[in-house]
C-alpha cells in the first residue's frame, strides 16, 4: 500500500519517513485515518519545536497590531471630533465601537475555522481587517469613520477565536503555561504601546497616519502569514489525508472521525450547527459562563484603565499629551510581568497536581493558579486609586497600576488554559463564546468610568471595583475547583 503524503503541510518534514497507510488507521477499524502514534510528522502536535513557534509568532504579531488600532486613536479622538463635528457621544463611539465589533466577529469566525479550518480563515480575517482599517484613514465623514471601525473591529476579532484554537492545536497541556506566555507577550504590548504611539502623532502629523501605518504593518503580516503559517486544525488535516487515501486506492471506504460524525448531513447543516455552537456554549454550559464572568469583569477593568489614565494625567497631574502616554508603559510592563510569572506558576504547579493525580489530566488542575492574581489585582487597584485621589508622585500611581494589570494578567491566562483544555474539539467555539463577554465589558464599562470617578473619586471607585473583584475573583475558581469536572460531565455535548 503507498504511503501517505504530507498533504497539510507539503513543505512540511522532509527527513521523515511518512507511515503506511494501515499505521494511521485505528488497528479495531483499519478505514478510520487518524494520527499515527507514536509520532505522526502531520500531527501538529508533534511537529518540530521551530515550527510550532512559527505559527505561534506569526498570531501574536498580528495580535499585537490588531489589539494596538483599538487604542490608537484615542489620543486624536479632539483632534477627529473637531474635524468631523462630532458630539461627545459620536467621538467615543468611533473609538468603542471596534471592540464592540470584537465581540460578534469571534462568534462566527470561531466555528468557521472549525469547519474550513485556521490558515483560509486567518488569511481571509487578515485581508478583511487590512481592506477597513485603510478605510478608517481615508474617512471623510464620521458616518465613514464609524461604520470603517466597526468592520474593522470584525475583522480584527478573529484573532481572539483564532489564537487560542492554534495553540491548543500545536501545543500540549504540559507546555500551556510557556506556549501562552510567549504568545501574549506582544500582543499584551499592543493596547499600551497604541495610546504612546497615537499620542506622538497626534501632535506631529495628521491622524490619518495612525491608520494607515497600521495598515502598512498588516500588508507585511498579510505576506509573512502566508508564508510562515500552516494549517493547525487536525480534523482538517485528517480530512485532506483521507481524501488523498481515497483517490490513491480507489477506495471508498476510508474516512476520519469528523467525517463519520457528519456523515448524512447537509454542507448547510454543518455549517449551521457550527455557528450556533458558541451561543450554545455560553447559554447552557456553566463552565463557560462562570469562567467568562471572571475575565470579563477583569477585561472591563483593564478597559476603563486604558480609557481613563491619560486624563488622569492631564488633568490631575497637568501633564502634556505625549508625557501622559507613557505612563501606558507601567501598563504594559504589568501584563508582560504577569504574564511570565503566571507562565511558569502554571506549568509548575500543573505538573505538581498531576503527580499528586496519578498522572491524570484535568482541566481543573488550571484552577489555583488563578487565585494569586485574584488577590494581588485588587491591591493594586486600592494603590493606583489612592494614590492618584491624594495626587502622591506619579511612580507610586504607576507602580499601582503595574500590580494591579500583573495580577489581572494571572488571572485571566489560567482561566483561558482552563477552557482551551475543557473544550480540546472546540476550543475557537469556546474562546469566542468567553470573548462576547469580555468585549461587551470592554465596549460598556468605559461608558460610565467619567461618571463613577467623578461622582466617588480615584480612591472610592477603585476601591468600589476592587471589593467587586474580590468578590467575584475568589470564590468563582472555587466552584470551578469542586463542581468543575461535574459540571462538564452534565453539559451538553459541544457539538
Amino acid at each position: 500500500m503507498a504511503s501517505l503524503p504530507i498533504e497539510a503541510n507539503p513543505d512540511a518534514i522532509t527527513d521523515v519517513e511518512l507511515a503506511p497507510v494501515t499505521n494511521t488507521c485505528k488497528q479495531d477499524d483499519p478505514f478510520l485515518v487518524t494520527f499515527a502514534e507514536p509520532f505522526d510528522p502531520d500531527n501538529p502536535k508533534d511537529w518540530r519545536t521551530g515550527r510550532k513557534w512559527a505559527v505561534t509568532d506569526v498570531l501574536s504579531a498580528t495580535g499585537f497590531n490588531r489589539i494596538m488600532v483599538s487604542t490608537i486613536m484615542a489620543p486624536a479622538l479632539s483632534t477627529i471630533a473637531k474635524e468631523f463635528d462630532m458630539n461627545s457621544a459620536e467621538s467615543a463611539m468611533a473609538l468603542s465601537i471596534y471592540l464592540l465589533a470584537t465581540a460578534f466577529g469571534p462568534l462566527v469566525i470561531g466555528p468557521l475555522s472549525e469547519v474550513y479550518g485556521r490558515k483560509p480563515i486567518l488569511h481571509a480575517s487578515n485581508v478583511w481587517f487590512l481592506i477597513w482599517n485603510i478605510a478608517c484613514g481615508f474617512a471623510n465623514s464620521k458616518a465613514t469613520l464609524i461604520a470603517s471601525r466597526f468592520f474593522a473591529g470584525f475583522g480584527a476579532s478573529a484573532i481572539y477565536a483564532l489564537a487560542y484554537g492554534v495553540l491548543g492545536d500545536v501545543w500540549r497541556p504540559e507546555q500551556r503555561g510557556r506556549s501562552l506566555g510567549i504568545y501574549l507577550l506582544i500582543p499584551l504590548l499592543g493596547a499600551a504601546v497604541g495610546p504612546i504611539i497615537g499620542g506622538f502623532m497626534a501632535d506631529r502629523t495628521t491622524w490619518r497616519w495612525m491608520f494607515w501605518s497600521t495598515s502598512i504593518f498588516q500588508a507585511v503580516m498579510i505576506l509573512v502569514s502566508f508564508l510562515s503559517f500552516w494549517e493547525t486544525h487536525e480534523p482538517s488535516i485528517l480530512r485532506k489525508r483521507a481524501e488523498k487515501i481515497r483517490k490513491e486506492t480507489g477506495d471508498s471506504r476510508y474516512y476520519t472521525a469528523d467525517e463519520r460524525i457528519n456523515a448524512n448531513k447537509s454542507a448547510a447543516r454543518i455549517l449551521g450547527r457550527a455557528l450556533i455552537r458558541p451561543v450554545r456554549l455560553l447559554a447552557f454550559h456553566p463552565i463557560i459562563q462562570i469562567a467568562s464572568l471572571i475575565s470579563a469583569f477583569y477585561y472591563g477593568i483593564l478597559y476603563i484603565v486604558l480609557s481613563t489614565f491619560s486624563d488622569l494625567w492631564v488633568q490631575q497631574y497637568n501633564q502634556s499629551i505625549e508625557i501622559s502616554g507613557l505612563h501606558y508603559i507601567a501598563i504594559a510592563l504589568g501584563e508582560i510581568a504577569g504574564s511570565q510569572i503566571c507562565a511558569k506558576m502554571m506549568d509548575s504547579l500543573y505538573h505538581r497536581l498531576k503527580a499528586r493525580a496519578n498522572g491524570e489530566h484535568s482541566p481543573e488542575l488550571r484552577t489555583p493558579s488563578i487565585f494569586p492574581g485574584a488577590l494581588i489585582g485588587p491591591l493594586g487597584l486600592f494603590l493606583y486609586g489612592w494614590a492618584a485621589a491624594y495626587r502622591w508622585h506619579w511612580i507610586i500611581v504607576d507602580i499601582g497600576v503595574f500590580i494591579a494589570l500583573l495580577g489581572m494578567q494571572m488571572t485571566g491566562m489560567p482561566l483561558q488554559a482552563y477552557v482551551m483544555e475543557a473544550y480540546p474539539e472546540h476550543t475557537s467555539s469556546a474562546s469566542g463564546a468567553s470573548q462576547f463577554l469580555r468585549s461587551l465589558t470592554a465596549f460598556l464599562f468605559p461608558l460610565f468610568a467619567p461618571r463613577m470617578y467623578q461622582a466617588l473619586g480615584y480612591g472610592f471607585g477603585n476601591t468600589t471595583i476592587g471589593l467587586i473583584g474580590l468578590a467575584i475573583g475568589l470564590p468563582a475558581p472555587l466552584v470551578i475547583w469542586y463542581y468543575g469536572a461535574k459540571l462538564r460531565a452534565k453539559a451538553s455535548s459541544s457539538y
